[in-house]
């Protein structure tokens, strides 16, 4: 059976010219970039030019990334470190609803050590309204934390002019970047952010290498202590082969942005078309425009998103139901739950992410054999009623008549 896999917000395949840059620095490139002799001279040269494609992908200069072990320690990194460097001058922090728990949960554990927090509401298509940030900023605010765009429903936030209302505010602004690198347009400048996280593994780059950038003059609390890595920022010796495969990523990634960009959003939008006219009783989540090129969440009434992704694997197709790092989780979405989506309805959502090796092929095969799993799963489900008329739906009330009898519409 040919596999056909709709889960590149969770992780991307590593791409084989990214492998083939990996592959000197597990084996003959073994060095340590601290040392001074040529081995370690040349791991440090590999390091410089990793530095400097990330840095150039994003509109920042090298000084100001350091590399980290991931999305999540660079979220941990902006939002730790930057309470510790203003432990004993400012206390608020400010985040919405609808982050990572990679945000979520550093933001909760300050709460412990005596910090505020704000958490903001989502709109019901889960954008974040500025006037909410300015509403929300106070004299002891000192971190704004919003992310670019959602790892779960796509939507992209107004960074732009939430930056502007921080920096006018005089607050530092962070965006969880991690599913908006290597997908859209990301400038730094442009955005007007202090500190931007992302994730090697999200471009078709490897697992457990990311970075934080940082904005020259901001300085973040080191959470890792110990060498002087990282110009003292992050310690610990770097993980090369990561690292350097995390630029060749980037680098590919941003070459071909323009060109992925339009093959993915004409493929994202086919299959939300499709879903829709083919099946009733489905909702799209999310922005129905500003959103991921790459990303599509849709509700289906009355289905349990567990046995839909059930089914959907048996016929060779990988999906989720959400972000990766809850998908144990048996509590529906929290960005589902936070944009006003009923409980029933959210536990019946799927989330498919394309990506550059997604064909129209495998669209055509979701459209075909989605409509025959939904219907299936509808019939073995005891709230999903068909009435006398033909008319299904999740109770009688919804046409206020009696299931028992026809319902005369």
């Amino acid at each position: 059976m040919n596999r056909i896999y709709l889960d590149n917000a969770a992780t991307t395949p590593v791409r084989r010219e990214v492998f083939e840059a990996m592959v000197p620095y597990l084996t003959d490139k073994f060095g340590n970039p601290s040392s001074i002799h040529s081995y370690g001279r040349e791991a440090r040269a590999a390091l410089d030019r990793a530095r400097e494609q990330v840095a150039t992908a994003i509109g920042a200069t090298p000084e100001e990334i350091i590399f980290t072990a991931g999305g999540s320690e660079a979220d941990n990194l902006a939002i730790k470190g930057t309470a510790l460097s203003m432990r004993g001058r400012k206390s608020h922090v400010i985040t919405s609803a609808v982050e990572h728990h990679a945000v979520l949960h550093p933001v909760e554990a300050l709460e412990k050590l005596g910090f505020s927090t704000t958490v903001l509401p989502v709109d019901s298509e889960g954008m974040v309204d500025p006037d909410d940030v300015r509403r929300a900023i106070t004299p002891e605010t000192f971190l704004i934390s919003i992310m670019y765009a959602n790892n779960e429903v796509g939507t992209i936030q107004p960074i732009e002019e939430i930056s502007q209302i921080a920096r006018e505010a005089g607050v530092l602004f962070h965006t969880d970047a991690v599913q908006a690198v290597g997908h859209i347009p990301v400038d730094v400048g442009s955005l007007g952010v202090d500190m931007l996280s992302l994730s090697g593994h999200k471009f078709y780059g490897p697992k457990g290498v990311g970075a934080l950038y940082v904005r020259r003059g901001v300085r973040p609390t080191p959470l890792l202590e110990g060498g002087a890595q990282e110009r003292k920022r992050r310690a610990g010796t770097e993980n090369m082969a990561g690292i350097v495969g995390m630029g060749a990523a980037i680098e590919l990634a941003v070459g071909e942005l323009e060109e992925m960009l339009a093959c993915e959003e004409m493929l994202r939008d086919k299959l939300i078309r499709g879903l829709i006219q083919r099946i009733p009783d489905v909702k799209l989540n999310g922005h129905p425009t500003r959103r991921l090129p790459n990303n599509v969440n849709i509700s289906f009434l009355y289905v349990e998103g567990e046995s839909l992704l059930l089914n959907l694997d048996m016929q060779g197709i990988a999906a989720s139901s959400g972000s990766a790092c809850t998908s144990g989780s048996l509590a529906p979405s929290h960005v589902l739950i936070a944009m006003g989506i009923p409980h029933e309805v959210a536990h019946g959502s799927v989330r498919m992410t394309l990506g550059r090796y997604t064909q129209e092929a495998d669209i055509d095969k979701v459209l075909n054999v989605m409509p025959g799993i939904v219907d299936k799963l509808r019939e073995m489900s005891p709230v999903y009623v068909k009435t006398e008329c033909g008319i299904k739906d999740i109770c009688a009330q919804a046409h206020a008549c009696d299931v028992a009898q026809p319902c005369g519409e």
